[in-house]
């Protein structure tokens, strides 16, 4: 198992696209969590909408302003800041600025393989 790992800052900054760096999940030796250093570039959100995760699910922003949507309540969150997106919550994030944010997400307990990852939220 690889003990230290590194975001690819370079690889991250040159993409204009989202950008999804997985640091720690099963294939990398997880027994326990997953982690991820996510880029979303401006006016861009997650591409499942609205949605829920059978596990804990923790954004901590490192730049830019993220907003989040968590069991119907808006927020908005800027670097240093912990989101937690409780297992069965709805619950989705988006950039409405104009400038790219990036966040590392972690999901414990480590998400089972066999189920989708994200569920989303149909609107009734």
């Amino acid at each position: 198992m690889e003990h230290i790992r590194r975001v690819d800052f370079a690889a991250l900054r040159a993409s204009a696209d989202r950008f999804t760096q997985r640091l720690l999940d099963r294939t990398s030796g997880a027994t326990a969590c997953s982690v991820s250093c996510i880029k979303t570039p401006a006016r861009s959100g997650s591409p499942e909408g609205l949605h829920t995760h059978a596990v804990d699910q923790i954004f901590y922003v490192l730049e830019g302003r993220m907003n989040v949507e968590v069991d119907g309540e808006t927020h908005e969150a800027g670097p240093g800041t912990l989101v937690v997106f409780p297992a069965g919550v709805p619950h989705r994030n988006w950039n409405a600025g104009d400038e790219a944010t990036v966040h590392l997400s972690i999901s414990a307990p480590l998400p089972d393989p066999a189920l989708p990852f994200a569920t989303p939220v149909r609107s009734t």
